[in-house]
């Protein structure tokens, strides 16, 4: 679908948001205040997230302040092609959990003329690129990097360090299994470690 100029009828590209940062820090919530701003414009919305985050709701995208919206829960990132029809704005929730096409995706959404506004974390346990969310990055047109607090010094955090041994790159999970870090306090928890 492309969005028709009035003046001179030709079709206008969309464009991609990213909104990144440690666990946290605000990023679905964020993406939820844009997508409710979006409707409350009458624009027709819809939003995804990968199936496998279950956390709070199976279908709701859901803010650790409780704050939520309706989502359609996909496997892969090609559903979202599919199932985003008659649309002006996609938003995704949880970006690093998909596979390595959701750049491609969300590049295809834009050229329709779709504003796709993409939430994630942007590294890993290890400090590390998460997922697609690199490209992701480095394609958009606009990218807010959202903060945490460190909860061992109060500076800004990053980075969502686990507080639970597990070496799996993907592990569910809140308050008792990560805590955000600044660089200083993630240096010295991986060497206590």
């Amino acid at each position: 679908m492309f969005l028709e100029n009035s003046t001179n009828n030709k079709q206008e590209a969309g464009w991609i948001e990213v909104v990144c940062g440690s666990m946290f820090s605000g990023k679905t919530e964020e993406l939820i205040r844009r997508l409710k701003r979006a409707k409350i414009a009458k624009m027709k919305v819809e939003i995804f997230k990968p199936a496998i985050d279950i956390r709070y709701d199976e279908v709701k995208v859901v803010s650790h302040d409780k704050n939520e919206i309706i989502s359609t829960p996909v496997q892969t990132s090609n559903n979202i092609l599919l199932l985003a029809n008659d649309v002006e704005v996609v938003g995704i929730d949880e970006a690093q959990f998909f596979d390595e096409e959701l750049p491609e995706v969300c590049n295809e959404l834009a050229a329709r003329g779709i504003r796709v506004i993409v939430a994630g974390l942007d590294m890993d346990f290890q400090g590390k690129p998460f997922g697609p969310m690199p490209q992701l990055m480095a394609t958009a047109e606009y990218v807010t990097k959202v903060h945490a607090i460190c909860m061992r010094c109060g500076k800004l955090a990053h980075i969502s360090h686990r507080t639970v041994p597990n070496e799996k790159l993907v592990m569910l999970g809140e308050t008792e299994s990560y805590e955000p870090l600044c660089r200083d306090c993630f240096i010295k928890a991986n060497a206590e470690s």
